[in-house]
Protein backbone atom coordinates (compact mmCIF):
# COMPACT_ATOMS: atom_id res chain seq x y z
CA UNK A 1 0.00 0.00 0.00
CA UNK A 2 2.84 2.38 0.82
CA UNK A 3 4.32 1.79 -2.63
CA UNK A 4 1.11 2.82 -4.41
CA UNK A 5 0.89 5.95 -2.27
CA UNK A 6 4.16 7.18 -3.74
CA UNK A 7 2.87 6.98 -7.31
CA UNK A 8 2.37 10.42 -8.91
CA UNK A 9 -1.27 10.10 -9.86
CA UNK A 10 -1.33 13.37 -11.82
CA UNK A 11 1.57 12.10 -13.93
CA UNK A 12 -0.23 8.81 -14.52
CA UNK A 13 -3.33 10.66 -15.71
CA UNK A 14 -1.26 13.03 -17.83
CA UNK A 15 0.39 10.03 -19.49
CA UNK A 16 -2.96 8.34 -20.07
CA UNK A 17 -4.39 11.47 -21.70
CA UNK A 18 -1.29 11.78 -23.88
CA UNK A 19 -1.65 8.14 -25.02
CA UNK A 20 -5.23 8.77 -26.11
CA UNK A 21 -4.55 12.09 -27.80
CA UNK A 22 -1.30 11.02 -29.47
CA UNK A 23 -2.92 7.82 -30.74
CA UNK A 24 -0.37 5.28 -29.49
CA UNK A 25 2.01 4.50 -26.65
CA UNK A 26 5.04 5.09 -28.87
CA UNK A 27 3.81 8.53 -29.99
CA UNK A 28 3.02 9.43 -26.37
CA UNK A 29 6.53 8.39 -25.34
CA UNK A 30 8.07 10.71 -27.95
CA UNK A 31 5.92 13.63 -26.85
CA UNK A 32 6.65 13.00 -23.18
CA UNK A 33 10.37 12.56 -23.89
CA UNK A 34 10.47 9.14 -22.29
CA UNK A 35 10.48 5.49 -23.35
CA UNK A 36 7.58 3.38 -24.55
CA UNK A 37 8.29 0.98 -21.69
CA UNK A 38 7.83 3.80 -19.17
CA UNK A 39 4.55 4.85 -20.79
CA UNK A 40 3.33 1.25 -20.74
CA UNK A 41 4.32 0.90 -17.09
CA UNK A 42 2.43 4.09 -16.17
CA UNK A 43 -0.66 2.83 -17.98
CA UNK A 44 -0.49 -0.45 -16.08
CA UNK A 45 -0.05 1.41 -12.79
CA UNK A 46 -3.13 3.53 -13.49
CA UNK A 47 -5.17 0.45 -14.40
CA UNK A 48 -3.99 -1.23 -11.18
CA UNK A 49 -4.87 1.81 -9.05
CA UNK A 50 -8.34 2.00 -10.60
CA UNK A 51 -8.75 -1.78 -10.75
CA UNK A 52 -10.06 -1.45 -14.28
CA UNK A 53 -9.01 -2.11 -17.87
CA UNK A 54 -8.77 1.25 -19.64
CA UNK A 55 -7.42 0.34 -23.07
CA UNK A 56 -7.84 -2.60 -25.41
CA UNK A 57 -4.73 -3.00 -27.56
CA UNK A 58 -3.78 -5.16 -30.50
CA UNK A 59 -0.69 -4.96 -32.68
CA UNK A 60 -2.27 -2.36 -34.97
CA UNK A 61 -5.12 -0.76 -33.01
CA UNK A 62 -6.04 0.79 -29.71
CA UNK A 63 -9.53 1.32 -28.29
CA UNK A 64 -10.85 2.86 -25.09
CA UNK A 65 -13.04 0.71 -22.87
CA UNK A 66 -16.13 2.31 -21.30
CA UNK A 67 -14.13 2.73 -18.09
CA UNK A 68 -11.29 4.18 -20.15
CA UNK A 69 -13.60 6.78 -21.67
CA UNK A 70 -14.81 7.82 -18.22
CA UNK A 71 -11.23 7.91 -16.96
CA UNK A 72 -10.15 10.09 -19.90
CA UNK A 73 -12.89 12.65 -19.23
CA UNK A 74 -12.06 12.77 -15.50
CA UNK A 75 -8.32 12.92 -16.18
CA UNK A 76 -8.75 15.91 -18.50
CA UNK A 77 -10.63 17.75 -15.76
CA UNK A 78 -7.97 16.88 -13.17
CA UNK A 79 -5.16 18.10 -15.46
CA UNK A 80 -7.03 21.33 -16.18
CA UNK A 81 -7.52 21.83 -12.44
CA UNK A 82 -3.82 21.19 -11.85
CA UNK A 83 -2.89 23.76 -14.52
CA UNK A 84 -5.20 26.26 -12.86
CA UNK A 85 -3.54 25.60 -9.51
CA UNK A 86 -0.05 26.05 -10.99
CA UNK A 87 -1.11 29.32 -12.61
CA UNK A 88 -2.72 30.55 -9.40
CA UNK A 89 0.44 29.85 -7.41
CA UNK A 90 2.47 31.92 -9.88
CA UNK A 91 -0.09 34.69 -10.37
CA UNK A 92 1.41 36.98 -7.74
CA UNK A 93 4.86 37.08 -9.36
CA UNK A 94 3.48 37.05 -12.92
CA UNK A 95 5.70 34.13 -13.90
CA UNK A 96 3.75 31.53 -15.89
CA UNK A 97 5.46 28.12 -15.66
CA UNK A 98 5.72 25.23 -18.09
CA UNK A 99 6.22 24.61 -21.79
CA UNK A 100 4.31 26.35 -24.58
CA UNK A 101 4.29 24.42 -27.86
CA UNK A 102 3.77 26.66 -30.89
CA UNK A 103 3.54 25.76 -34.58
CA UNK A 104 4.44 28.60 -36.97
CA UNK A 105 4.89 28.87 -40.76
CA UNK A 106 8.48 28.50 -41.97
CA UNK A 107 8.86 32.00 -43.36
CA UNK A 108 7.40 33.89 -40.39
CA UNK A 109 8.91 31.54 -37.85
CA UNK A 110 12.46 31.88 -39.17
CA UNK A 111 12.46 35.63 -39.58
CA UNK A 112 9.49 37.86 -38.83
CA UNK A 113 8.51 36.53 -35.41
CA UNK A 114 11.88 35.67 -33.92
CA UNK A 115 12.51 38.95 -32.10
CA UNK A 116 8.99 39.10 -30.56
CA UNK A 117 9.56 35.50 -29.42
CA UNK A 118 12.93 36.41 -27.87
CA UNK A 119 11.36 39.35 -26.00
CA UNK A 120 8.56 37.05 -24.79
CA UNK A 121 11.06 34.58 -23.36
CA UNK A 122 13.08 37.38 -21.76
CA UNK A 123 9.89 38.68 -20.13
CA UNK A 124 8.98 35.25 -18.69
CA UNK A 125 12.21 33.45 -17.65
CA UNK A 126 10.38 30.45 -16.10
CA UNK A 127 8.67 29.66 -19.40
CA UNK A 128 9.98 27.40 -22.16
CA UNK A 129 8.78 27.51 -25.78
CA UNK A 130 8.96 24.72 -28.34
CA UNK A 131 8.97 26.66 -31.64
CA UNK A 132 8.07 24.26 -34.44
CA UNK A 133 8.12 25.45 -38.05
CA UNK A 134 5.67 23.64 -40.29
CA UNK A 135 3.15 24.88 -42.86
CA UNK A 136 0.90 21.82 -42.61
CA UNK A 137 -2.51 21.85 -40.95
CA UNK A 138 -2.25 21.19 -37.22
CA UNK A 139 -3.85 18.28 -35.38
CA UNK A 140 -3.60 19.84 -31.93
CA UNK A 141 -4.27 16.67 -29.94
CA UNK A 142 -2.13 14.12 -31.75
CA UNK A 143 0.66 16.65 -32.43
CA UNK A 144 0.57 17.90 -28.80
CA UNK A 145 0.49 21.56 -29.92
CA UNK A 146 -0.86 24.37 -27.72
CA UNK A 147 -1.41 26.91 -30.49
CA UNK A 148 -0.52 27.64 -34.09
CA UNK A 149 0.04 30.72 -36.21
CA UNK A 150 -1.68 30.11 -39.52
CA UNK A 151 -1.59 32.22 -42.64
CA UNK A 152 -4.32 32.32 -45.25
CA UNK A 153 -6.02 29.05 -44.37
CA UNK A 154 -9.66 28.28 -43.76
CA UNK A 155 -10.71 28.59 -40.14
CA UNK A 156 -11.63 25.32 -38.44
CA UNK A 157 -14.89 25.80 -36.47
CA UNK A 158 -13.66 23.20 -33.96
CA UNK A 159 -10.93 25.62 -32.82
CA UNK A 160 -10.66 29.11 -31.40
CA UNK A 161 -9.29 31.37 -34.12
CA UNK A 162 -8.13 34.94 -33.38
CA UNK A 163 -7.49 37.24 -36.36
CA UNK A 164 -4.21 39.05 -35.67
CA UNK A 165 -3.15 40.75 -38.88
CA UNK A 166 -3.02 40.33 -42.64
CA UNK A 167 -0.20 40.06 -45.17
CA UNK A 168 -0.38 42.07 -48.43
CA UNK A 169 0.85 40.26 -51.55
CA UNK A 170 2.66 41.38 -54.68
CA UNK A 171 2.66 39.94 -58.19
CA UNK A 172 6.28 39.90 -59.37
CA UNK A 173 8.47 38.71 -62.20
CA UNK A 174 12.10 39.04 -63.21
CA UNK A 175 12.81 41.69 -65.88
CA UNK A 176 14.33 39.03 -68.14
CA UNK A 177 11.13 36.95 -68.03
CA UNK A 178 8.96 39.95 -68.91
CA UNK A 179 11.30 40.87 -71.79
CA UNK A 180 10.59 37.51 -73.44
CA UNK A 181 6.82 38.16 -73.56
CA UNK A 182 4.54 40.85 -75.03
CA UNK A 183 3.78 43.82 -72.71
CA UNK A 184 1.08 43.03 -70.14
CA UNK A 185 -1.75 45.52 -69.68
CA UNK A 186 -4.59 43.42 -68.26
CA UNK A 187 -4.93 40.34 -66.01
CA UNK A 188 -6.11 37.88 -68.67
CA UNK A 189 -2.76 38.24 -70.46
CA UNK A 190 -1.07 36.73 -67.42
CA UNK A 191 -2.28 33.24 -68.40
CA UNK A 192 0.28 33.18 -71.23
CA UNK A 193 3.24 33.77 -68.88
CA UNK A 194 5.07 30.96 -67.01
CA UNK A 195 4.23 30.83 -63.29
CA UNK A 196 5.60 29.60 -59.99
CA UNK A 197 2.68 28.58 -57.77
CA UNK A 198 2.61 28.57 -53.98
CA UNK A 199 0.42 25.51 -53.60
CA UNK A 200 -0.81 26.52 -50.15
CA UNK A 201 -2.55 29.58 -51.59
CA UNK A 202 -2.97 29.17 -55.36
CA UNK A 203 -2.32 26.42 -57.88
CA UNK A 204 -4.25 26.65 -61.16
CA UNK A 205 -6.00 30.02 -61.05
CA UNK A 206 -5.48 33.48 -59.62
CA UNK A 207 -7.96 36.23 -58.74
CA UNK A 208 -6.99 39.92 -58.75
CA UNK A 209 -9.03 43.01 -57.88
CA UNK A 210 -8.60 46.50 -59.32
CA UNK A 211 -7.33 48.83 -56.60
CA UNK A 212 -9.67 51.75 -57.35
CA UNK A 213 -12.54 50.29 -59.39
CA UNK A 214 -13.01 47.09 -57.43
CA UNK A 215 -13.34 44.92 -60.54
CA UNK A 216 -12.36 41.28 -60.06
CA UNK A 217 -10.63 39.13 -62.65
CA UNK A 218 -9.96 35.40 -62.36
CA UNK A 219 -7.65 33.69 -64.83
CA UNK A 220 -6.05 30.27 -65.16
CA UNK A 221 -2.32 29.59 -64.88
CA UNK A 222 -0.03 26.70 -65.82
CA UNK A 223 2.76 26.60 -63.22
CA UNK A 224 6.23 25.49 -64.24
CA UNK A 225 6.86 24.83 -60.54
CA UNK A 226 4.56 24.35 -57.56
CA UNK A 227 5.97 24.70 -54.04
CA UNK A 228 4.77 25.15 -50.49
CA UNK A 229 7.76 27.39 -49.70
CA UNK A 230 7.53 31.16 -49.91
CA UNK A 231 11.31 31.39 -50.19
CA UNK A 232 11.46 28.90 -53.06
CA UNK A 233 8.80 30.89 -54.93
CA UNK A 234 10.69 34.15 -54.42
CA UNK A 235 14.07 32.67 -55.40
CA UNK A 236 12.80 30.93 -58.53
CA UNK A 237 11.01 34.14 -59.57
CA UNK A 238 14.36 35.91 -59.17
CA UNK A 239 15.92 33.26 -61.41
CA UNK A 240 13.34 34.03 -64.11
CA UNK A 241 11.57 30.67 -64.00
CA UNK A 242 8.12 32.21 -63.71
CA UNK A 243 5.90 34.93 -62.29
CA UNK A 244 4.87 34.56 -58.65
CA UNK A 245 2.34 36.00 -56.23
CA UNK A 246 4.19 36.34 -52.92
CA UNK A 247 3.98 38.11 -49.57
CA UNK A 248 5.08 41.68 -50.26
CA UNK A 249 7.61 41.79 -47.42
CA UNK A 250 9.73 39.08 -49.07
CA UNK A 251 10.28 41.07 -52.30
CA UNK A 252 10.33 44.74 -51.25
CA UNK A 253 14.12 44.95 -51.50
CA UNK A 254 14.16 43.00 -54.78
CA UNK A 255 11.66 45.41 -56.33
CA UNK A 256 13.59 48.45 -55.06
CA UNK A 257 16.84 47.05 -56.49
CA UNK A 258 15.26 46.18 -59.85
CA UNK A 259 15.81 42.44 -59.46
CA UNK A 260 12.04 41.94 -59.66
CA UNK A 261 9.27 44.01 -61.23
CA UNK A 262 5.82 44.42 -59.71
CA UNK A 263 3.39 43.43 -62.48
CA UNK A 264 0.09 45.30 -62.92
CA UNK A 265 0.38 47.13 -59.57
CA UNK A 266 -3.13 48.54 -60.06
CA UNK A 267 -4.41 44.96 -59.71
CA UNK A 268 -3.95 43.31 -56.31
CA UNK A 269 -4.55 39.87 -54.85
CA UNK A 270 -6.39 39.77 -51.54
CA UNK A 271 -4.19 39.98 -48.45
CA UNK A 272 -3.70 36.77 -46.48
CA UNK A 273 -5.23 36.68 -42.98
CA UNK A 274 -3.00 35.68 -40.06
CA UNK A 275 -4.71 33.83 -37.19
CA UNK A 276 -3.60 32.43 -33.87
CA UNK A 277 -5.45 29.15 -33.52
CA UNK A 278 -5.82 26.89 -30.49
CA UNK A 279 -8.20 24.09 -29.48
CA UNK A 280 -11.26 24.61 -27.30
CA UNK A 281 -10.58 23.72 -23.68
CA UNK A 282 -12.14 24.09 -20.26
CA UNK A 283 -9.08 25.99 -19.06
CA UNK A 284 -6.38 27.94 -20.87
CA UNK A 285 -3.00 28.15 -19.07
CA UNK A 286 -1.57 31.57 -18.35
CA UNK A 287 1.35 30.90 -20.71
CA UNK A 288 -1.08 30.55 -23.63
CA UNK A 289 -3.04 33.65 -22.65
CA UNK A 290 0.19 35.67 -22.31
CA UNK A 291 1.34 34.51 -25.74
CA UNK A 292 -2.01 35.48 -27.26
CA UNK A 293 -1.72 38.95 -25.69
CA UNK A 294 1.76 39.30 -27.16
CA UNK A 295 0.69 38.23 -30.65
CA UNK A 296 -2.29 40.60 -30.61
CA UNK A 297 0.02 43.44 -29.70
CA UNK A 298 2.99 42.85 -31.99
CA UNK A 299 1.63 41.06 -35.05
CA UNK A 300 0.19 44.11 -36.86
CA UNK A 301 3.52 45.91 -36.25
CA UNK A 302 5.71 43.13 -37.66
CA UNK A 303 7.40 44.08 -40.92
CA UNK A 304 5.19 43.17 -43.87
CA UNK A 305 1.96 42.86 -41.89
CA UNK A 306 -0.86 45.27 -41.27
CA UNK A 307 -4.07 45.64 -39.30
CA UNK A 308 -6.85 43.74 -41.12
CA UNK A 309 -8.65 46.01 -43.57
CA UNK A 310 -12.44 46.24 -43.65
CA UNK A 311 -13.87 44.19 -46.50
Amino acid sequence: MMKSERIDRVELMRTFVRIIEAGSLSAAAVQLNTTQATVSRRLQSLETLLNSKLLLRTTHAMKLTDDGERCYQHARRVIDAWLALEDDMHAADDEPPGVLRVRAPHAFGQQQLLMPLVHFLERYPTLTVEWMLNDKIVDFLSDNIDCAIRVGVEVDPATVSVLLAEVPRSLVAAPGLLARHPPISEPQQLSAVPWVAISTFYQHEVTLSHVTQGWRETFSIQPRLSTDSLYVARNTALAGLGMALVSSWTVEEDIAAGRLVEVLPQWQASALPVHLVYPWARYYPTRLRKFLDLMREVMPQVTGMRIPQAK
